[in-house]
C-alpha cells in the first residue's frame, strides 16, 4: 500500500507538471528572473528535481552505449576518448552557448525548447565522469568473467545485460551518486541562462538562488540554501541510498563482507509486490529482445587478427580521421583570423596558465586530504553509513549559493579572487575524488582485507602494498574528472557577482564567461579550444599513462 500510494504520488506531480513544461514562449517577451517569494520554493524544488533526473537518465542511456563502444571497438577508442576528454574539458557555458538557440528553434513558440536546452545543460555536467567510469569496468574486468561468457556463448546483448552492466554497477553508482551531486553546482547557470546578449529563466532553485544574488539579498539566499539541503537529504535516502545498498547484489567476492550498507527504503520495496507485478509484463519483452538481437552474433571478439591487416585498417582509419580533424581546425582557424585575429589565442593560453596552476594547487591539496578520508570512509562499512550522507551533502550542495558570502568576506578581508577562486573551484571539484577513493576503498574483496590482517600487514607497509594499489584505479578515475570539473568550474568560480560587487581573477574561465555573456562566438571557440588543449595534454601526459598503469598493474 505505501510502494503504491508513492507511485500515485509520482504520476500525479508529473500529470500535473506537464501543462507548465509545454507553456507558449516568446524569446522577445520571455522572463529573465523569477518570483522569490518562498511559497513558490516546493514547486520550484519539484522543476529542478525533474530537470537533474531527466538528465540522469539521458546520462546513463550515454553512458552505456559510448563506454561500450569505446571499451569493444579498438580503432573508435582511439577517437571516442579524445573525443571525451575533449567534451569534458568544454565548460557548460559552451555548450549552452551553441545549444539554447537550436533548441529554441526546435521547439518554437513553447517552453520544452528552453526546457531542453537546461537539462543537456545539466546532462553536460553528468554524462562524462560516468562515462570514464563505466568504461573502466569495462576494461578491467575478470579474464575468467570473459572466458564464461565466450564458454556460456552469450549475444552481445546478453553478454552487456548479465556481464558488463553487473561488473560495472557499483562504480556507475557511486559515480553516478558524485555527478549528480556535481550538477547541483550548475543548477543556477543551467535554469538562469544568460548567452547572446539575452537572459532566460527558467522556475527552478537555480533560477530563483540567481534572482536572490542578483539582488543582494542574504535572507532569501538563506532560504534556498535550506530548501537545497533538505531536497539533498532527501534525494540521498530515497533514492541513492537504496541504489548503493542495491548494487552490492553485484559485488564478487568470495566472503561476506561483516556489514552491507542498508536503505529502509530499499528494504520496504523489496517486501512490496509492486515490483514483481510490474516486472512481470515486461519479461516476455525481454525475451523477445534476445531473440532479434541473436542475429548479431555472440560476444565473443577475436583473441587474435592479422597483424597485416590490423595495420592496413589502422591506416585508413587515421588518414580519414585526420582529414576530418584537419579541415576541421583550418575552417575554426579561418573564422578565428577573420574576426579576432589569431594572436587572441595567444591571450587565451596566458590566461589558461593561470587557471592551470590553480588546478594543479587544487588537485594536489584534494589528493593529500580526502584519499586517506576517502579510505577511512570506504574501509569500514560502520562509517560508511554514518558518513555516506553527511558526504553526500556536502558533495551535492551547490557550492556557489554560498558565493555570496565568500564574496562578502573576499571583500571584508581583501583577499583577491585571485586566490580565492582555488577555494570556490575545490568547492565544486574535490569530490570526485573522495567519492572514487570511497567506491575503491569499498570495492576491495573482504577475503583480501581478512588476508592483509591474518597476515600481520599494518602502518606503512599495509598502505603501501595494498591500500594505495587497491584504491589507485578510482583515484585515477575521480582525479580526471575532478580536473575536468575544475576547468568547468572555473567558469563560475573566477567571476562572481553580488548585488554591487564584481570580483574577477586572471583566468580562462572568466575570459569564458565574459565572452559568453556577451555573445562573442569568436571569443568563445578560442577560450574552449584552448581550454580543451589544457585538459587534453594533462590527460594524455599524465593521466592516461597512470590509467594504463592501472589497468596492467593494479586492477584487482
Amino acid at each position: 500500500m505505501l510502494v503504491t500510494a508513492a507511485l500515485v504520488a509520482l504520476l500525479y506531480g508529473l500529470l500535473k507538471l506537464a501543462p507548465s513544461l509545454d507553456a507558449p514562449f516568446l524569446p522577445s517577451t520571455a522572463p529573465s528572473s523569477v518570483s522569490t517569494d518562498a511559497s513558490n520554493l516546493p514547486y520550484y524544488a519539484v522543476r529542478s528535481l525533474l530537470r537533474m533526473f531527466a538528465a540522469l537518465v539521458a546520462s546513463v542511456a550515454f553512458t552505456f552505449v559510448y563506454a561500450t563502444a569505446a571499451a569493444r571497438m579498438r580503432r573508435a577508442e582511439k577517437v571516442l576518448l579524445p573525443v571525451l576528454d575533449i567534451l569534458q574539458s568544454v565548460p557548460i557555458l559552451g555548450f549552452l552557448s551553441v545549444t539554447v538557440t537550436a533548441f529554441i528553434n526546435l521547439f518554437p513558440g513553447s517552453t520544452l525548447g528552453l526546457e531542453c536546452a537546461s537539462i543537456f545543460a545539466i546532462f553536460t555536467s553528468m554524462a562524462w565522469n560516468m562515462t570514464f567510469a563505466f568504461y573502466y569496468s569495462l576494461m578491467s574486468q575478470p579474464r575468467e568473467l570473459d572466458e564464461a561468457a565466450r564458454v556460456m556463448r552469450l549475444t552481445k546483448w546478453q553478454r552487456f545485460w548479465r556481464l558488463d552492466v553487473p561488473s560495472g554497477m557499483i562504480p556507475l553508482v557511486w559515480n553516478g551518486m558524485m555527478s549528480f551531486g556535481g550538477a547541483w553546482f550548475f543548477l543556477a547557470a543551467s535554469e538562469s541562462i544568460s548567452v547572446l546578449n539575452h537572459h532566460y529563466a527558467l522556475p527552478g532553485m537555480g533560477s530563483y538562488a540567481a534572482t536572490a544574488i542578483a539582488a543582494g539579498d542574504l535572507g532569501q539566499v538563506g532560504i534556498a540554501i535550506a530548501v537545497m539541503v533538505v531536497m539533498v537529504i532527501g534525494v540521498n535516502v530515497l533514492f541513492w541510498r537504496p541504489m548503493t545498498a542495491w548494487a552490492e547484489r553485484f559485488r564478487v567476492e568470495e566472503s561476506e563482507a561483516a556489514e552491507r550498507p542498508r536503505s529502509v527504503v530499499l528494504d520496504i520495496l523489496r517486501r512490496s509486490s509492486v515490483p514483481e507485478l510490474i516486472g512481470r509484463p515486461m519479461r516476455p519483452a525481454s525475451r523477445a529482445l534476445e531473440r532479434w538481437t541473436r542475429p548479431f552474433g555472440l560476444a565473443e571478439h577475436p583473441l587474435g587478427v592479422s597483424p597485416v591487416r590490423e595495420r592496413t585498417g589502422d591506416v585508413f582509419f587515421a588518414g580519414a580521421v585526420a582529414a576530418v580533424v584537419v579541415f576541421g581546425a583550418w575552417r575554426a582557424l579561418a573564422y578565428v583570423d577573420g574576426t579576432v585575429g589569431l594572436s587572441e589565442f595567444g591571450h587565451a593560453f596566458a590566461l589558461g596558465a593561470a587557471t592551470f596552476g590553480r588546478v594543479l594547487v587544487l588537485l594536489a591539496v584534494a589528493t593529500v586530504v580526502w584519499v586517506p578520508i576517502g579510505v577511512w570512509i570506504g574501509m569500514n562499512p560502520k562509517v560508511t553509513r554514518f558518513a555516506q550522507p553527511v558526504v553526500q551533502v556536502l558533495a551535492s550542495f551547490p557550492a556557489n549559493f554560498i558565493f555570496p558570502f565568500a564574496t562578502v568576506f573576499f571583500v571584508a578581508v581583501g583577499i583577491s579572487l585571485d586566490l580565492g577562486s582555488i577555494l570556490l573551484m575545490a568547492l565544486g571539484a574535490q569530490w570526485y575524488i573522495l567519492f572514487n577513493v570511497i567506491a575503491g576503498a569499498s570495492a576491495v574483496p573482504t577475503d583480501l582485507r581478512e588476508a592483509m590482517t591474518s597476515f600481520g600487514v599494518r602502518g606503512r607497509l599495509r598502505w603501501k602494498s595494498f591500500i594505495l594499489p587497491a584504491v589507485f584505479p578510482y583515484y585515477i578515475t575521480g582525479g580526471i574528472t575532478a580536473a575536468g570539473g575544475a576547468w568547468n568550474a572555473s567558469i563560475v568560480a573566477e567571476v562572481v557577482d553580488y548585488g554591487s560587487h564584481h570580483l574577477e581573477a586572471t583566468g580562462l574561465g572568466a575570459y569564458i564567461a565574459n565572452a559568453t555573456g556577451t555573445g562573442e562566438f569568436p571569443k568563445i571557440l578560442v577560450g574552449v579550444s584552448v581550454m580543451s588543449v589544457y585538459v587534453v595534454a594533462l590527460n594524455r601526459l599524465l593521466w592516461r599513462r597512470l590509467y594504463r598503469l592501472a589497468e596492467t598493474r593494479y586492477s584487482l
